[in-house]
């Protein structure tokens, strides 16, 4: 009668982490979309305001704290295994709603080709989240400060952590002596200390739920410990995922590392928390397909998000001896004006304020190619 309570309770806290996981990974779409719409329409009206004076951005970062809060609880009910995939969810609802709220368009002779995968890979991101999510772990543990303890010093762990050590190190020293800035080795760095973020956000989720619920944990030092690394583990994790995506593809480095995220993820939280010991082989390997999913469908709603269209100025330059000179080599001097570019500055799809070009004050002289001056006049007038 106990181990049926005991099973009742767990499917009732994986089913209330899942929910809550779900619900924090739409709301962050949703205020993320809110966030770029305001940045749009700053753009369109030319306004010299910034963007945290808008309301609908704070509106947008209003629902950041209510979904993150939301994903911050769930670890505290379910295990690490069945959370950290739900991240495909957040990919699956911005490709709704960038459809939806924010009207992005393709052209007619590209929607079946863009538009197919993207449908095709929503198919497999519900079908791997209803797989890992009914055949995942279904383990429940109070996460005292002792349970929590005992996890840490324990010999599997040590040694995951001093393996995850190294290479963070390898990666680091490659990333920053070598210049190796490939997304790979990037994203390999935010993997690694994103497993170290789920681990340290589920001791302190549970640790706060505990402390709710009546049984004191604050006053522990492994709550400080904890604490500590998981707020580190967050800023740097940000860091590095920033730099990935200014140096490379947004899209290709979302669906990248919510690859790797994954993997290390679920491999923490089975290696610290133990979360599949209790599995047999065939709720593993239904989890592992439901994974591989999404996955798939993560990658195949990326694949299909149309890529930016490099900007090309309207007059080339001759940035040579520091003097720029218009050359005529059969080029448009005026370019197809497409919405996305003002003319006379260059203005990004993201909304940020116009960089007009530099002036030079100093009024260079200006050569004219191909002409010779007449005799007996001088040199052409400064302008």
């Amino acid at each position: 009668m106990d181990v049926q309570t005991e099973q009742g309770d767990s499917y009732t806290d994986n089913l209330i982490g899942t929910l809550l996981a779900i619900f924090g990974s739409v709301i962050v779409s949703i205020s993320l979309s809110i966030q770029k719409y305001s940045h749009v329409k700053l753009a369109e009206t030319k306004e010299q305001r910034t963007f945290y004076n808008t309301k609908t951005w704070w509106c947008g970062f209003v629902f950041i704290c209510i979904g993150e809060g939301a994903n911050f609880v769930s670890y505290a009910f379910a295990p690490i295994a069945v959370v950290a995939p739900l991240n495909a969810v957040s990919v699956l609802t911005s490709s709704i709603l960038g459809f939806l709220f924010l009207r992005e368009k393709s052209k007619a002779k590209d929607f079946a080709k863009s538009h197919g995968l993207a449908f095709l890979g929503y198919i497999f991101i519900i079908g791997g989240t209803y797989l890992f999510v009914s055949f995942g772990p279904n383990s429940h543990e109070k996460l005292q400060a002792e349970n929590i303890v005992k996890h840490l010093v324990g010999w599997p762990v040590l040694l995951y952590m001093l393996l995850e050590i190294i290479a963070f190190c390898l990666l680091l020293y490659f990333y920053k002596q070598r210049n190796a800035n490939y997304l790979v080795v990037i994203l390999l760095l935010v993997a690694l200390l994103g497993s170290v973020t789920v681990i340290t956000v589920k001791a302190v989720s549970g640790m706060l739920l505990l402390t709710l619920e009546g049984v004191m944990q604050l006053d522990y030092p492994i709550f400080s410990v904890m604490f500590v690394c998981m707020v580190a583990s967050v800023i740097f994790q940000a860091r590095f995922l920033s730099q990935a995506c200014n140096l490379h593809d947004p899209s290709l480095a979302a669906c990248v590392n919510y690859i790797f995220s994954t993997i290390f993820a679920v491999v923490a939280g089975a290696v610290f928390y133990l979360e599949f010991q209790k599995e047999d082989v065939l709720h593993i390997c239904m989890f592992l397909l439901g994974s591989a999913l999404c996955f798939l469908g993560v990658f195949l709603v990326t694949k299909s998000r149309k890529k930016a269209k490099m900007f090309e100025p309207y007059v080339t330059m001759d940035v040579a001896n520091g003097v720029p000179t218009i050359h005529d080599n059969g080029l448009a001097v005026q370019p197809d004006y497409n919405g996305s570019f003002s003319y006379g500055a260059l203005v990004n799809n993201d909304g940020v304020a116009p960089t007009t070009l530099p002036v030079n004050l100093e009024h260079p002289t200006v050569t004219v190619r191909g002409t010779d001056p007449p005799h007996g006049q001088s040199d052409l007038k400064k302008d």
